[in-house]
């Protein structure tokens, strides 16, 4: 059962200078605790997001049913990630659409919503931004730093950083950076953004709009991607949709009412297969909560980052000044972020010396196998935050014995 979460704002007047060479002045981080920070403020770690997830990571909210955080199958009490033992701080990036500032916000220099001005964001900054919100909060050095596909791009980065601040970084399902097939997709799911009439340049919120039909065909697009093809091919085959379940206004992957159809992707008359309708069921619900500007500023910080690129793309020099231990998994039918990737983190962090572990998980869930249950995946992670939280006990004692 799920532990009650409360969003907690963190306001920053103070400019966060950015890699564009701009900057961004008066705004604000919503993020989440989970368990007790100890004496020392030792046992803090921070989870990155990855593109529409947030700082709800675990635990529900109180009085609404089904509000269960995205990692809530890893992170709480007793779980992989002990909350009975960490202290868990998830942070919503600048830039999101779940309560940090972003587009849809008023730009305090105008009265007006940032839209299409926000400044462009890059994974350097999100992790720039999260040390800023822990020195509010008096934490100096995290017991680690933990994130999934972007969001173990963000753990990569802050171990580059912010090398002193943290102790382990947990990388699972990612890359060092995308290659052309991936920034790819993200340029095709873009374009279906803009080039809806109802974009208006990225200040479609002055017209009272949103450009729903962009959304929810760049949400069909990158769901195709956190799939696999065994996955997809086991849970609707070339299985035919039933003409009467259409007409009774159901949802096509729970046998319950859809969303409101107005302008719906989809009707009786063109959609025959199971696959179709679920893809576009995911992009009905995706344009109902998601924000169009958030979608091509993440994706665009996506296609940014690349550690490597300051060093004449050699990873191994970037990673050199690491001095964290790591742990990466990655999942064999992962063709987004795929197995290989993970591995030359881990070959360039061999080659400086550095403390490794890695798992390479045989998964049939394609990418989105980092957020579901495999058990050897959940084995891996509960033995690695195990032995942190021993290497905090025994640092505890020896510091209670001196």
């Amino acid at each position: 059962m799920s532990f009650i979460a409360t969003p907690q704002f963190m306001h920053f007047d103070e400019p966060l200078p950015l890699q564009s060479g701009g900057s961004i002045a008066d705004y604000d981080l919503a993020f989440e605790t989970y368990g007790q920070l100890n004496a020392d403020k030792s046992n803090a770690i921070v989870v990155c997001h990855a593109l529409n997830a947030s700082h709800h990571v675990a635990g529900s909210y109180e009085g609404q049913p089904k509000s269960e955080g995205w990692w809530d199958n890893m992170i709480g009490p007793g779980k992989p990630v002990d909350t009975d033992k960490f202290f868990v701080i998830g942070i919503n990036n600048l830039g999101s659409c779940f309560g940090s500032t972003g587009p849809m916000h008023t730009n305090s220099a105008t009265g007006k919503p940032y839209g299409a001005d926000f400044p462009v964001v890059t994974v350097e900054d999100w992790v720039d931004a999260q040390a800023r919100l822990l020195d509010r909060l008096g934490i100096g050095k995290l017991a680690a730093v933990l994130g999934g596909s972007l969001g173990g791009m963000q753990a990569l980065s802050w171990s580059l950083r912010y090398p002193e601040r943290m102790r382990h970084a947990v990388v699972v399902a990612s890359a060092p950076n995308l290659n052309a097939e991936n920034i790819a997709f993200n340029e095709v799911a873009r374009r279906a953004i803009v080039t809806d009439p109802d974009f208006n340049g990225g200040h479609f919120y002055e017209h009272g709009v949103v450009p729903a039909r962009g959304l929810r065909i760049a949400r069909m697009i990158g769901h195709i991607t956190y799939l696999s093809d065994d996955v997809m091919n086991q849970k609707f085959g070339r299985s035919l949709r039933a003409p009467a379940l259409l007409a009774e206004g159901a949802d096509p992957t729970r046998g319950g009412p859809a969303p409101d159809r107005r302008d719906y992707l989809y009707s009786t008359q063109d959609v025959e297969f199971q696959i179709e309708s679920y893809l576009r069921y995911q992009g009905e619900k995706f344009s109902g909560y998601f924000d169009a500007n958030t979608y091509l500023l993440i994706t665009r910080a996506l296609d940014y980052f690349d550690p490597a690129r300051s060093h004449d793309g050699d990873l191994t020099r970037a990673l050199a000044v690491a001095k964290a231990r790591f742990l990466l998994v990655s999942f064999t039918t992962d063709w987004r972020f795929a197995p290989a990737r993970s591995r030359e983190i881990v070959k360039s962090l061999l080659e400086n010396n550095r403390d490794v572990s890695y798992a390479e998980i045989d998964a049939p869930h394609g990418h989105d196998a980092f957020l579901l249950d495999d058990p050897r995946y959940m084995g891996v992670m509960r033995s690695y935050f195990e032995g942190i939280a021993k290497e905090l006990n025994t640092a505890e004692r020896a510091g209670e014995a001196a």
